[in-house]
């Protein structure tokens, strides 16, 4: 006769991160994981699981531009932004990596991202309306793929298998998130644009972040941080958040990534780091500026980055909002 099972406790329930309000009825909650870092990098808040491992898609972007300065390529101001960018596809992003592609010996067809439409609706529209169709180019990983394909070339590396997570390039770049983060990578998957993805926690990266911020000047980290916080139209777009947060307050490094991650650090190296379970983009701006309110950022940006209202019929009846 067998052994009676031991119940087995069911997984913790993320906490509710913000609510959609519609004609002041709570229509739906998204759940997820936020953690806020004090100046000595300190855990000063955490709901939820932070040290479970998560995808941060684009939010690994600025290590992975660090890891193609570190194979050495030698990039700077807006091109060093583009490569670590998850960009609008607007026409000052397109020509740039036309520009850098064409430097570097290289063609839109060695690009490994998928072709796709720009990534702004309005700007979306304008291209569509122009007879634009869907290219590499466009893709707003481009400007990360021609930094990877512009170190390989450097390097004498393959550009055909550049994606492959045993390449020498990827090899690097394994390597700096996880001294980034301060921790081992716990899986390795495929994003959206076909790069290698590491999984690290929501601790690990916000610790990354902190240390852009802080690492000493010159260093593949800081030329990083100090790029993107003085190009953050080409990390991003004119129509961004991380754009308007970066240009309206100085100092401070923020990127988005797909599937509701954000990270930010500040320049005295408080940080945060947070993901929206359920993936939905349009929770990202209340949580980013509820989360920044509890460190004390206080700036019109942040009031605007919050707003997020529902309508219907054409007027506003409603928001989503954050709640913790």
């Amino acid at each position: 006769m067998s052994a009676p099972s031991l119940p087995v406790a069911p997984p913790a329930v993320p906490p509710v991160l913000a609510e959609v309000v519609r004609s002041g009825f709570v229509e739906g909650r998204h759940r997820g994981s936020l953690v806020l870092l004090d100046a000595d990098g300190d855990v000063e808040l955490a709901l939820g699981d932070v040290a479970a491992p998560v995808f941060p898609r684009s939010s690994n972007k600025p290590m992975q531009a660090a890891g193609v300065l570190r194979a050495g390529l030698d990039l700077a101001g807006e091109r060093l932004a583009l490569a670590a960018a998850s960009h609008s596809g607007e026409g000052f992003h397109r020509d740039l990596v036309q520009k850098m592609l064409a430097e570097y010996g290289l063609g839109e067809r060695q690009l490994g991202c998928p072709p796709d439409l720009p990534l702004d609706a309005e700007e979306r529209d304008t291209y569509l309306a122009a007879g634009g169709v869907r290219d590499r180019v466009t893709m707003n990983c481009s400007g990360k793929h021609t930094a990877m394909l512009a170190a390989c070339a450097l390097r004498d590396w393959p550009l055909e298998t550049y994606l492959d997570p045993d390449h020498p390039l990827q090899r690097i770049i394994h390597e700096g998130v996880e001294a980034a983060a301060g921790e081992r990578v716990a899986a390795v998957g495929t994003d959206g644009c076909g790069a290698p993805l590491m999984a690290v926690s929501l601790v690990g990266l916000a610790r990354a972040y902190r240390s852009f911020v802080l690492a000493e000047p010159g260093t593949p980290e800081r030329r990083v941080a100090d790029a993107m916080r003085a190009h953050p139209e080409y990390v991003a777009g004119t129509r961004r958040a991380d754009t308007w947060l970066m240009r309206e307050i100085p100092g401070v490094l923020s990127k988005m990534g797909a599937e509701a991650v954000q990270a930010v650090a500040l320049p005295d190296g408080r940080a945060l780091a947070f993901k929206v379970d359920d993936g939905a983009v349009r929770a990202l701006g209340p949580v980013l500026a509820r989360a920044l309110g509890l460190m004390g950022v206080d700036a019109p940006v942040v009031e605007r980055i919050g707003r997020a209202p529902l309508t219907g019929g054409g007027a506003v009846v409603g928001e989503i909002r954050a709640v913790f």
